[in-house]
């Protein structure tokens, strides 16, 4: 058999609900002392973050706190984490959050030993061989949405904002040791938040599905991602509160991080430049990208998309997924075209430059030209299928 292939898996989960109780325990069992608990803005005020604060400081942990973060995280943000961690002597990171906080809790924790700035680590080649692995503090992650699965993923996706360029920094110690995934952490979302985290799961395990490359184990992991979403997506906007389909939810995220080691596609490489030159939010502009990906892709991955449908319950053809995903966007409210997120045409050419060289084009099932990133984003913008 000439076939080769090399596939990584996450690590220690704790899933089901009430298990953030278990936290002070898990900082224990890896050693961390002193957390500094990373954040964004938006949610370091909440009550489930303040009760989270609580419950590690009546186990008697002094816990730091940083949450400049903003939504589309940039590199100031981790420089000013890591200059708090260090001042602050703390010995391990709880990234604690959606995926802004996720990654910056985790390139803050890589970042706390490094003497190179954080680009050289950038996810090309091997890159990630520079860095010290001395320097990388442990970290514990708990997500609060359930989207970007960044707590079971070794990178973080970063911006520059000196060239408005989302990057991947990349190192095998940025796994956190323990994830406590509770999904009554994520009751509190607000609906807009719950349908485009939702979306960037669907997003992971659909691109991972499609992607070339023989990995049948992210295969089966993205097809029941993919089923859970459109099964428990509607569930939990219909109901904030219904627990099971929330760790649903929860699961479908980490499913599609776990998936998409196999690789991504042209929707994550057009939704990567749209969020950093427009600040949209990352699940729902993954959300509006994606039919008009699957069209684009058709001819490719017609086959598995009529096998995906039938595991999904659906007719056994391409038409019948797809339909469900439009279906899907509009029950739950998601744009339509780009220019229903105030995207306009003005940098349609640095998109497209933008796109084509996006770590995750590589994983598109057919070649991700210039000429179709822009028929790929000219559908989108004009809502063309």
């Amino acid at each position: 058999m000439a076939t080769k292939a090399n596939w990584n898996y996450p690590t220690a989960v704790k899933f089901g609900a009430g298990r953030i109780a278990e936290l002070p325990e898990a900082l224990k069992s890896v050693g961390i002392k002193k957390p500094l608990l990373v954040t964004d803005a938006g949610l370091v005020n909440l009550p489930v973050t303040q009760k989270t604060i609580q419950l590690l400081k009546d186990a008697g942990f002094e816990v730091g706190v940083f949450a400049d973060v903003k939504p589309n995280p940039i590199s100031a943000n981790v420089n000013a984490g890591v200059a708090i961690l260090r001042a602050g002597f703390h010995d391990g990171v709880i990234a604690f959050g959606g995926g802004s906080g996720l990654d910056v809790g985790k390139a803050i924790a890589f970042m706390a030993g490094q003497t190179r700035p954080m680009w050289d680590f950038e996810d090309i080649g091997d890159w990630w061989t520079r860095a010290d692995p001395k320097g990388i503090f442990p970290i514990i992650a708990v997500p609060t949405t359930a989207g970007t699965g960044s707590e079971v993923g070794r990178a973080s996706v970063i911006t520059d904002e000196t060239t408005h360029t989302k990057k991947v920094i990349f190192h095998p110690l940025m796994m956190p040791k323990i994830v406590i995934a509770d999904p009554e952490l994520t009751v509190g979302m607000p609906g807009f938040i719950t349908v485009g985290t939702g979306f960037d799961a669907l997003a992971h395990c659909l691109e991972a599905y499609c992607a070339p490359g023989y990995h049948p184990l992210a295969d089966g992991i993205a097809v029941e991602g993919i089923r859970l979403v459109l099964e428990n997506l509607p569930k939990v906007v219909a109901n904030p509160n219904d627990i099971e389909a929330r760790g649903n939810m929860m699961s479908a995220a980490a499913m599609g991080a776990t998936a998409f080691q196999k690789g991504l596609g042209a929707i994550h490489a057009l939704s990567h430049p749209v969020g950093a030159l427009y600040d949209t939010h990352h699940g729902m502009t993954n959300a509006v990208f994606m039919p008009y990906v699957l069209v684009v892709n058709r001819d490719t991955i017609e086959a598995k998309i009529a096998r995906l449908a039938a595991y999904c319950g659906l007719q056994p053809n391409f038409e019948s997924f797809l339909n469900a995903v439009l279906a899907l966007r509009q029950k739950l409210g998601v744009p339509h075209i780009l220019a229903d997120f105030k995207v306009d045409t003005k940098q349609r050419e640095l998109i497209g430059d933008m796109a084509i060289v996006d770590p995750t084009a590589g994983g598109n099932p057919i070649e991700l030209t210039r000429e179709r990133a822009l028929e790929i984003f000219d559908r989108a913008f004009e809502g063309r299928l």
